[in-house]
């Protein structure tokens, strides 16, 4: 079962499960810093980015397993 779905917040993704840090800089987004990832969650991140978000989910599981 899926640990991380497109609605979580993209701040929350990465301190439960730093591990992400990864898969976002392997996408660009090295923003998880900036003062959206505080709100958007991922999907919306993905979105604006021109990232599939579906795609981006079943990345980040593959690392947390």
């Amino acid at each position: 079962m899926a640990k991380i779905t497109k609605d979580m917040g993209l701040l929350e993704i990465v301190q439960s499960y730093p591990e992400t840090i990864e898969v976002f800089q392997k996408y660009g987004l090295g923003c998880i810093g900036c003062a959206a990832a505080r709100f958007e969650n991922l999907e919306a991140g993905a979105r604006v980015h021109g990232i599939d978000p579906d795609k981006m989910v079943e990345d980040l599981n593959a690392v947390v397993g």
